[in-house]
């Protein structure tokens, strides 16, 4: 797929960059070419394909222990609030 000159500046438009006259066709050519791969990997036959969760087979994403390394210091915190019931942080209502 090319893209046309009008989109590309609408899509610089909606990028907020502004590109001089000389660019245009070189984005135009560059960004032509990076709808095509993409357009060429939906193609693909992915139909047999497990999803992976490393790209390494039998590795894992190693992850820490899920234990708790802070003590609970909510009351610490809530000393400064203006208003505060039963743990929670109380605030003016601003919808009517």
């Amino acid at each position: 797929m090319s893209l046309t000159r009008a989109q590309i500046e609408s899509i610089a438009h909606l990028a907020r960059l502004e590109l001089e006259p000389a660019e245009i066709p070189v984005y135009q050519e560059s960004l032509s070419r990076i709808i095509d791969l993409v357009g060429q990997l939906d193609r693909a036959d992915t139909a047999g394909v497990a999803p992976m969760a490393h790209p390494l087979p039998g590795l894992t994403q190693r992850l820490r222990p899920d234990a708790v390394t802070e003590q609970d210091q909510h009351e610490l915190y809530q000393a400064g609030a203006p208003q505060v019931a039963a743990g929670l942080y109380l605030v003016p209502k601003v919808i009517e």
